[in-house]
């Protein structure tokens, strides 16, 4: 990688500095949840849906690109509709991209080897650096380090980074993720994994002096480019987490609908408001079903809305 370019640790952190917050967009399309101008006449029909998606999507990243630092597509709801939902996935990404987001594919891949290799590759580097050109992807740890390897050495490669899930913010996570070994819990264990690797990366890049790294407006990176999933439902965790990761970015999923708010994830931020990212999704792309915002004009106007609202509700 040429060593000029800005790790996607640097380019989070210059993108959220330059909004002034650290509000992530996802991007998760429902069928049921479309307004009604967007409903595609066959619903049967995976390309009209797929098409329908696109829509949706691009109007969104039209609302919230002046407003919001990244964006983070489910590439779930794209894949069930087959090619054309991920022919739709790749063009939102792109066109995210265009808008100047950053993108985080929420994939959740993980295996070993040459599989884990072909994963890395096909979503980790913007533009033409990979088949998707996601600037980020989240990543499945349960298969062990070495199935981890491959996406770090892919996100060196391409100025790219990953989130791996550490403590995520479903009900159920604690059946795996709060189990403990040798005084540690899982979550504990990946987390302390990620903070190795972000280390590794922070201090590689202080050794390169007087870099066009400074245009991210700090002298230094302070957050690598490997870092943690740790959901907003869980504050006390997210606190003690984020003590043994103090080098890694946090993507933080819960916020809104599954009940978290901005007091319970102050943990997670530094004096500069860096160091997380914090998911919303339905809370923004549903906005127009909600009633807080049945007043506005039209669903556009909820999504921006609803945004804006929740980017006060983190400078206050």
């Amino acid at each position: 990688m040429n060593q000029n370019l800005l790790t996607f640790g640097e380019q989070l952190a210059k993108a959220v500095l330059a909004k002034k917050n650290p509000v992530c967009v996802g991007l998760d399309p429902r069928l049921a949840g479309l307004p009604n101008a967007l409903k595609p006449k066959d619903e049967t029909s995976h390309a009209e849906v797929a098409d329908a998606f696109e829509k949706f999507c691009f109007e969104i990243i039209d609302i919230v690109s002046p407003l919001v630092p990244i964006v983070k597509p489910q590439v779930a709801f794209f894949e069930q509709y087959g090619p054309e939902g991920m022919l739709a996935l790749k063009q939102v990404i792109a066109y995210a991209s265009s808008k100047g987001l950053l993108v985080i594919a929420d994939a959740k891949r993980g295996d070993i080897g040459t599989t884990a290799e072909a994963y890395a590759q096909a979503w980790m580097g913007s533009g033409n650096l990979s088949a998707f050109g996601a600037d980020c992807l989240t990543v499945n740890p349960y298969l062990g380090e070495d199935s981890l390897t491959p996406f770090v050495d892919q996100a060196n490669k391409t100025a790219s980074g990953i989130f791996v899930l550490a403590k995520t913010s479903n009900p159920g996570s604690g059946f795996i993720q709060d189990l403990r070994c040798q005084d540690l819990s899982i979550s504990e264990r990946i987390a302390d994994w990620v903070q190795e690797q972000s280390k590794i990366e922070v201090d590689r890049v202080a050794q390169i002096a007087k870099s066009p790294r400074t245009a991210s407006g700090l002298a230094l990176p302070r957050y690598g480019s490997i870092g943690a999933v740790v959901g907003a439902t869980y504050p006390e965790q997210l606190a003690s987490l984020r003590a043994r990761m103090p080098n890694a970015w946090l993507l933080i999923p819960g916020y809104g609908a599954q009940g978290g708010n901005a007091k319970d994830i102050a943990s997670a931020f530094d004096s500069d408001g860096l160091g997380a990212i914090v998911n919303n999704s339905r809370g923004i792309i549903f906005a127009h079903q909600s009633k807080m915002y049945a007043h506005l004009h039209n669903w556009l106007a909820a999504v921006e809305q609803a945004t804006r609202d929740m980017i006060t509700a983190f400078q206050d």
